[in-house]
């Protein structure tokens, strides 16, 4: 039996499971399971590696996506390295493992399909990315590779980043594309969202929250209400993980971002 599964605390938001048992009975592909495993701290990644003989690859999220890294054994130069997180392990016969980041291509692609969907493009766009961790850097990548400039919103002042209450009209209305990386609105916590000044949203704004359960954040929600554009992140996850269950069974020589 060819085990998969999910690492990350905790994991009563995710839909991982249901995803690949759906896609598992779908496509016929048998003798293969996926199972959460909710992990408080990583130092029980080793004995989940040790103990499991048939595990051949793992999702990573919050909150392990950056601090996974020094537990693995080699890193995907082209995207797992160079984003600074992990979000899909690789785990080879010999038992060594490697991580990647699909995450990006998850988030680019459904942005630029939900773009086009509604004849926009990324030029002329600039995003506020809201909170700095794990699932931002794949964001911050992906913005560059598709030349939207943007400026990060967080809770703690950093030299490259803004509080939220910094946040002024004017920023508010060349910003646009507004990302959601936090996982303020998730099951069962619903009433929670960033902190924004959502008074000064208007039709032209998008608001993307990696967020996918609930269907319609608080996040998004409040952006409905002054008439902006909303995307959950069904979509991204459902592209992340096909490209995660193509470098598990695939060679990695085949991926690419």
């Amino acid at each position: 039996m060819n085990i998969y599964g999910l690492i990350g605390f905790p994991l009563t938001h995710s839909f991982s499971k249901k995803y690949f048992s759906d896609k598992f009975e779908r496509e016929g592909i048998k003798n293969s399971v996926y199972d959460l495993n909710e992990m408080e701290s990583l130092e029980a990644l080793p004995d989940l590696l040790r103990n499991t003989p048939n595990l051949k690859g793992l999702n990573v999220t919050i909150p392990h996506k950056k601090n996974v890294i020094p537990f693995l054994d080699d890193l995907d130069e082209a995207s797992a390295q160079r984003i600074g997180a992990v979000n899909t392990i690789k785990i080879y016969a010999d038992g060594s493992t490697k991580g990647f980041n699909t995450d990006y291509y998850g988030f680019k692609q459904s942005l630029e399909e939900w773009l086009d969907k509604r004849g926009e493009n990324c030029k002329g766009f600039q995003a506020l990315i809201l909170g700095d961790g794990g699932a931002a850097k794949a964001i911050k990548v992906a913005l560059e590779d598709l030349h939207v400039p943007f400026r990060v919103v967080s809770r703690k002042k950093t030299e490259n980043s803004l509080l939220y209450e910094e946040l002024t009209e004017a920023l508010m209305q060349e910003h646009r594309l507004i990302i959601n990386t936090t996982p303020l609105g998730t099951y069962p916590n619903i009433s929670a969202s960033p902190d924004l000044p959502y008074h000064w949203l208007n039709s032209s704004h998008y608001l993307y929250d990696l967020v996918y359960n609930p269907a319609v954040t608080e996040f998004l929600k409040k952006g409905l209400e002054r008439g902006a554009q909303t995307l959950n992140g069904l979509k991204m996850l459902e592209l992340q993980a096909e490209k995660s269950w193509d470098i598990w069974v695939n060679e990695d020589t085949l991926w690419s971002i």
